[in-house]
């Protein structure tokens, strides 16, 4: 027999053909692996693609299934990280940003890691519960911890889905986590099981008529149930200019890319003095010169907002709200800004919220921040402080709230919670049904490549708090009233104008519109 003849047989025989079959099939699981990989980039957080938030947990979730757990775990947990490190650029900077990749990838493997274990043991329609329901208990329990919060939540990531969102009164942001998850697992069902199997066939039509249900009714209100009754005007403020200087057009520019790479330099030198000088105000190390230097920096900026409060409340504002932190005032110079805020606020009769950094130097930590709703009366409803800082501002936040205030107005129920506050539910939580936050403003100096995102975010959470079912359009903020106990109440909803605007309307300093009981919103943004 000849050698060489029987080798050919072999290599040309079943046994070879057997042996290629497994190595194909790898090879194609991380093919996956890879198209996965680039669709979760895209799946929340910065540049966020809805439709990629639905496809990749479909091709990731094949692969932990399919290949060895040993090797799985460990990807899916690198590719969640990397994901996240990706998604929040320009959210978090420096170290902070890599840690939370680090502990976030844990989160966002989790559901993988669950599902890989129990699905299996599980047949049929049941196992295709397990990812969703997995994935949405873990986003929940995370909102809860006292460090994450729901900001990662890949609910967020279809914020522009305004008939999809109408669920999120009803469910919360977990429902639309669900329905993420239970595609993607039913998916995953008919790619095992085939399109000749009956039962796979069910479930999967079960699952998109869920999703088209839910997708139809969300429209069939906003379309059938347009508000429709009088409106009262309300004006959101930023502060214009850099922290030193209201009229500083050189700052406007470079937070939208539009400075010169001279005028860049000048603002990091300035702004390093800045902060110098202000270091050594708050360790009491300043000159008497540098304190009345501050001072007279800070009064600047709070004649500026003062002065576009008043023409926002003669143009017929009757709520008007200032961002996070515009207000910016040493402890000591804190209640005359107070008193110029009341006096506006009677003259003019308008409910005024004065958000308020303020600083007492000596203090360990020294930063409050707040919120102040001045009535018509010029008396002060309530002052509600920040409870939860955002990462680096825990070195010099006084968190000492907790409790979010409600004041009963003509106009519905004003309440408030501060920025990072929103990421965790348990504290909006705490508003009655029938409140109303005043709508929150981006700061235009902070954060702007994820601004458009958040805007949204913040705005889209208002609907969740609100406990009803949310209204909106493309240009517009709407607001749906109910009658309850005799009051009627302010309902705020789902607002994606920031979503659809240029990138630089979106920062501009003033947004006014009119909000009804319940009425359409006319909004536009002023300088």
């Amino acid at each position: 027999m000849n050698p060489v003849v029987d080798r050919q047989a072999q290599v040309s025989g079943p046994l070879f053909k057997a042996n290629r079959v497994p190595l194909t099939a790898n090879s194609r699981l991380w093919l996956w692996l890879a198209v996965a990989s680039v669709l979760l980039l895209f799946a929340n957080g910065r540049n966020a693609v809805p439709l990629a938030a639905w496809l990749a947990p479909v091709l990731l979730l094949r692969f932990v299934r399919k290949q060895r757990l040993i090797i799985a775990l460990p990807v899916a947990y690198v590719i969640g990280a990397l994901a996240i490190r990706f998604q929040f650029r320009g959210a978090l900077v420096g170290p902070i940003l890599y840690v939370a990749a680090v502990v976030y990838g844990i989160f966002l493997a989790t559901p993988y890691l669950i599902d890989r274990l129990v699905a299996r043991r599980l047949d049929g329609f049941s196992a295709t519960l397990v990812f969703p329901t997995s994935w949405a208990a873990t986003e929940y329990l995370v909102s809860m911890a006292a460090f994450a919060g729901s900001g990662t939540s890949i609910a967020y990531s279809q914020y522009g889905d305004l008939p999809l969102l109408q669920i999120l009164s009803v469910t919360g942001l977990w429902g639309v986590t669900f329905l993420i998850g239970w595609f993607a697992a039913v998916c995953n069902w008919v790619w095992e099981e085939g399109l000749g199997s009956r039962h796979a066939r069910v479930g999967a039509t079960l699952c998109l008529a869920t999703i088209a249900a839910v997708i139809l009714l969300g429209g069939a209100r906003l379309t059938l149930l347009p508000p429709s009754s009088p409106t009262v005007r309300v004006a959101s403020l930023s502060k214009k200019g850099s922290p030193w200087d209201p009229s500083d057009g050189i700052w406007e520019r470079a937070m939208y890319g539009r400075a010169s790479k001279t005028e860049v330099n000048e603002i990091r030198r300035r702004l390093s003095t800045w902060e110098h000088t202000f270091d050594r105000a708050l360790n009491q190390k300043a000159t008497t010169g540098e304190v009345e230097e501050i001072r007279g920096k800070f009064s600047a900026r709070n004649a500026n907002l003062l002065s576009r409060t008043e023409r926002e409340a003669q143009a017929g504002a009757k709520v008007v709200s200032w961002a996070e932190e515009d207000g910016q005032v040493l402890k000591q110079d804190e209640p005359a800004l107070m008193e110029q805020g009341r006096e506006l606020a009677a003259k003019y009769k308008i409910y005024l919220g004065m958000g308020l950094a303020t600083w007492t130097p000596g203090k360990k930590l020294p930063l409050e921040n707040k919120l102040a709703l001045i009535q018509p009366s010029g008396q002060i409803a309530w002052e509600y402080f920040k409870s939860h800082p955002a990462f680096e501002e825990a070195e010099v936040l006084d968190a000492k709230d907790r409790k979010v205030k409600i004041a009963d107005t003509p106009y519905g129920r004003l309440s408030s919670v501060i920025c990072f506050d929103a990421d965790f539910p348990p504290l909006p939580a705490r508003l009655a049904p029938t409140s109303c936050l005043i709508p929150p403003v981006i700061r235009r100096g902070s954060l702007p490549g994820i601004r458009n995102w958040r805007a949204s975010v913040q705005l889209s959470r208002a609907s969740i708090w609100s406990g009803q079912p949310t209204m909106g359009s493309r240009r517009h903020m709407t607001t749906r009233a109910v009658r309850s106990q005799r009051q009627t109440i302010l309902k705020p909803v789902i607002m994606s104008w920031f979503r659809m605007c240029r990138p630089a309307a979106c920062g501009r300093s003033i947004l006014s519109w009119e909000t009804g009981l319940p009425g359409l919103a006319s909004l536009r943004s002023r300088p």
